[in-house]
């Protein structure tokens, strides 16, 4: 009787020791899913937007280059820096599309530390919203807003904002839709423009961005006259390690590099135009390309679109 009840508590303290080794296991490797880099998403801070349109400045969650939802490192150059407000820029410039253009005042020019290029507040009527600062726009300045095409094109001041098909050739514009109605999406860099440099086929015009890029786009796409403000900024040193810190870019290497250019540099040509169609409300049928290539031969990073 002995010897059995030796031999049945043997066996529990196996099945036990067993159940214990797989609870062990089991929580010792634990898979958790990082998102991939370069797909339009930043992990430098989170901006809490409200339901409506506020000029108020808005709160700002730093991430330090953490998903926000594992809290994992992707990004490694990002942490600390000045906690900043943010300034939330209205990209759509919407006016009549007959008739006179709408006219606004600019209200005052302030620094956004979220972005590079100045931001300026501007009025119309019992409305307010800010739009990115031209290079020589001024406190009491009046801007246009329109959406008509004349058949004559039009002689616009900077911060005015037409359709592309309403400028004369080789006129100097920002935040330039992609489609119609989108809102500004190219060229929002501090000191930087765009170049309308021809008329295409089925009313498109090609303009030129500031990395010598082409695109065609529907002369109904929106677009600001002139040239960004803040443009120093390219070309004014950070001066300092501690000023790079403010900034909220992390070391990225303790040791020293010498640049020896050694290999070289290959100068390519720029790729070739790229038309832009807006997308049609129906349902498109998907097409696989059995290539995975790219629609131009480059190793330069910036003309893969």
């Amino acid at each position: 009787m002995s010897q059995l009840a030796r031999s049945f508590q043997r066996l529990s303290l196996n099945n036990t020791f067993i159940d214990i080794q797989k609870v062990f296991i089991r929580g010792k490797a634990k898979y958790v899913e990082k998102p991939t880099t370069g797909h339009g998403v930043a992990f430098r801070r989170i901006i809490h937007f409200p339901e409506k349109y506020t000029v108020k400045p808005l709160n700002v969650t730093n991430l330090g280059g953490r998903d926000p939802q594992s809290g994992r490192l992707v990004v490694k150059g990002i942490g600390g820096g000045i906690k900043h407000k943010y300034h939330w820029i209205d990209w759509k410039r919407v006016g009549p599309k007959e008739g006179p253009p709408l006219v606004e005042r600019v209200i005052k020019i302030i620094k956004d530390g979220c972005r590079t290029s100045n931001v300026a507040l501007v009025a119309s009527a019992d409305k307010l919203k800010y739009i990115l600062a031209t290079e020589n726009m001024k406190v009491g300045d009046l801007i246009k807003t329109s959406c008509h095409i004349p058949r004559i094109p039009v002689r616009a001041n900077e911060g005015d904002a037409y359709p592309l098909g309403a400028l004369p050739l080789g006129t100097q514009i920002h935040c330039v839709e992609k489609y119609p109605g989108l809102g500004g999406f190219l060229v929002h860099s501090a000191g930087t423009y765009a170049t309308i440099l021809r008329k295409a086929p089925n009313n498109h015009i090609v303009i030129m961005t500031p990395s010598k890029k082409e695109f065609s786009l529907p002369e109904e796409c929106m677009c600001t006259v002139g040239r960004l403000s803040n443009i120093e900024h390219s070309s004014t040193p950070i001066g300092s390690a501690q000023k790079n810190r403010e900034l909220g870019n992390r070391p990225r290497s303790g040791l020293w590099q010498r640049k020896t250019g050694r290999h070289g540099r290959k100068i390519r040509r720029p790729p070739p135009t790229k038309t832009i169609v807006a997308p049609n409300a129906e349902k498109i049928d998907e097409i696989i390309f059995s290539s995975d290539r790219y629609f131009v031969r480059t190793l330069r990073s910036q003309f893969h679109y």
